[in-house]
């Protein structure tokens, strides 16, 4: 029934545990999974008056960004090789998760997302927003919310 199923993960326990289901998904269904990392883009840190109070190079931020990335994907991949599913991961960047995540679900041909949700309630919610709403209310693919 599916054939590439988007995998989002921020390294959390809860994504880990949803990138193992999702692995065992794209096993039974002989498909394979994308996964994918955001993470924001540059932007030095300023304070009153525009002037930069903390200064990260963009080399020095963009090497910390890889780091990251590929810690969290690196578990993915792990998982899908040990099943035996093939895997492709990708880091992306972008001020809006959830856009990213879309774009690459259209751009890489997938045909399920299979994401965590991180349940935020109340306040947390409305101020934070929630990436997995977002998702569902952008996409055009079946979406499963693991939590």
């Amino acid at each position: 029934m599916f054939r590439n199923i988007l995998v989002p993960t921020d390294g959390s326990a809860l994504s880990r545990k949803a990138a193992k289901r999702a692995v065992r998904l794209a096993k039974e269904q002989r498909a394979k999974v994308t996964v994918v990392y955001v993470s924001p883009p540059y932007t030095p840190k300023v304070g009153e008056g525009m002037r930069v109070v903390h200064f990260e190079s963009p080399q020095v931020y963009a090497a910390r960004a890889n780091s990251v990335a590929a810690r969290c994907l690196g578990f993915v991949r792990k998982e899908a090789s040990a099943a035996g599913v093939r895997c492709a991961a990708i880091h992306a960047s972008g001020d809006f998760p959830h856009q990213e995540l879309v774009r690459t679900a259209e751009r890489e041909n997938c045909d399920l997302i299979y994401m965590a949700s991180h349940s935020r309630r109340g306040i947390s919610r409305l101020i934070l927003g929630s990436e997995t709403s977002k998702v569902l209310a952008l996409s055009k693919i079946p979406v499963v919310v693991e939590r």
